[in-house]
């Protein structure tokens, strides 16, 4: 905190004081009962939790006696970038696959027990290939729907209130800081397992480092859209998605493999320097 004051030196210190308070201490609670509770709450729980952050956004606004939602960059006025961000993930999460496979130790076994029975489920013929396919469809509408819905009780936090404390700064330090903030907000789930099951505690550290890759492409759209909307949508996508390399690679290794690892961390980079060199060298927005 004193570092990002230090680099924010001009900001409502207390507004950002109140805003972590109240969306760090409830998520360390969810994570005490995470501990204590089945695999399927923790599944709840970890679902539930999403919503934490427009929590904390309202409880802000009102010790600080400001309009509820102010200047969060809720709207709903179309362009092609909704488009475009929504179309990116599922090129992203393809891309993680191949990446995956690189990693050492990763094999394609779509014929694992697991692919068996999702496919046993499936209609017939359809193999594979038809459940990546769908698997990109049903990502793409529950990302554009239900996904988006939860991923918005996040968004209207990261890219909508914070980018609205930290205006005026440029782009990057803000997605920085941003991104550590996000990724810090997740310790006490990924702690219980939540991403790295194999690895919960280097997992805090990792989740950082993919939460600041990860912010400055939601932060781009969020920013070329003029909507805090299109970044809950790509949020609600990705997470729709992002699972798919666990279901036809193993044996799965949660620091090197999927969208949380070291392969989506190297797609993630790649893609910061594809909107770099667009926004520099070609976009005239």
């Amino acid at each position: 905190l004193f570092t990002i004051f230090a680099n924010f030196a001009f900001m409502d210190k207390k507004k950002l004081i109140i805003f972590i308070l109240a969306a760090f201490l409830p998520m360390i609670g969810v994570g005490v009962a995470m501990h204590f509770s089945a695999p399927i709450l923790k599944y709840v729980l970890s679902a539930g939790v999403m919503f934490i952050p427009t929590l904390a956004v309202i409880i802000t606004q009102v010790l600080c006696k400001e309009p509820i939602l102010n200047g969060v960059g809720i709207s709903f006025k179309f362009n092609r970038w909704w488009v475009i961000g929504w179309l990116l993930i599922p090129i992203i999460a393809l891309a993680i696959v191949g990446m995956t496979l690189l990693m050492p130790g990763a094999k394609w076994t779509p014929d694992n027990e697991t692919m068996k029975m999702v496919l046993q489920a499936m209609p017939e013929g359809l193999g594979v290939w038809g459940f990546i396919g769908v698997t990109m469809l049903s990502g793409l509408l529950s990302g554009v729907t239900i996904n988006a819905v939860f991923a918005l009780g996040e968004e209207i936090a990261w890219r909508g209130f914070l980018l609205n404390m930290f205006s005026g700064k440029k782009f990057w330090k803000v997605a920085l800081w941003t991104g550590i903030i996000w990724g810090l907000w997740h310790a006490p789930i990924i702690l219980n397992g939540h991403n790295y099951p194999q690895h919960p505690v280097v997992g805090v550290f990792l989740m950082v480092v993919f939460c600041v890759l990860m912010t400055p492409i939601l932060m781009y759209f969020r920013q070329k859209s003029g909507s805090v909307i299109v970044p809950a949508i790509m949020h609600g996508t990705f997470n729709a998605v992002a699972g798919l390399t666990l279901m036809i690679i193993t044996p799965a290794n949660d620091l090197l493999y999927g969208a949380t690892g070291l392969a989506g961390m190297i797609v993630l980079l790649i893609v910061n320097l594809c909107l770099f060199l667009f926004d520099r060298f070609v976009s005239k927005e």
